[in-house]
């Protein structure tokens, strides 16, 4: 209980002095902990959770999501300062992490729980990310294939799926060197 108040006074406070707590955005983008170390190095994003979002099973787990019918995907939860970053420009960071044209998942993670989704929760950001598909399909003249979702709730990942790219660093450069992530990534963006 004293939980819950301390954190309502802070939210309380944030919003006082800041005219608005932190604003929050939703991505898939294949595997979390590379979409997780894509964002935290942006100036103005706060923090980044993995998680997962977009199905109908309350709490999943992991071996659940990646393996089960859950419907949910591998997503990461991001805490932003609008002050200082844009929802366009976390979107901007999140089409040149991904694969947009691959319908099967991202890299070397197939399956549906890999698959690319921009998450909005109004209309103003559903516009954005629908005009940012429109430029994108002109640009390379192929069919983007990111699902555009109606953000619903968000389940946080087990706590050792938080950091893993900072916690095990040579595990993640191994993963992600295997996967071809950052080649892959190139020979679509330059």
């Amino acid at each position: 209980m004293i939980k819950i108040i301390y954190i309502f006074l802070i939210t309380l406070l944030l919003t006082i002095f800041n005219g608005k707590a932190e604003e929050k955005a939703y991505f898939a983008g294949g595997c979390f902990w590379c979409v997780e170390e894509s964002f935290e190095k942006l100036r103005g994003v706060k923090k980044v959770i993995s998680g997962y979002s977009g199905g109908l099973t309350e709490n999943p787990t992991y071996e659940e999501v990646t393996y089960g019918k859950t419907g949910h995907f591998e997503v990461v939860e991001i805490s932003y300062d609008e002050k200082i970053i844009s929802f366009e420009e976390l979107l901007e960071n999140f089409w040149i992490n991904i694969d947009p044209f691959d319908p099967y998942g991202q890299f070397c993670d197939k399956g549906y729980s890999y698959r690319s989704v921009a998450f909005y929760q109004n209309e103003n950001q559903k516009k954005l990310i629908n005009s940012n598909i429109k430029n994108l399909e002109k640009k390379f003249n192929k069919k983007v294939v990111t699902y555009v979702r109606k953000f619903e709730k968000f389940y946080k990942a087990e706590d050792k799926h938080q950091d893993y790219y900072k916690i095990y660093f040579i595990n993640y450069l191994k993963y992600k060197k295997a996967c071809r992530r950052e080649e892959i990534l190139k020979n679509i963006w330059g």
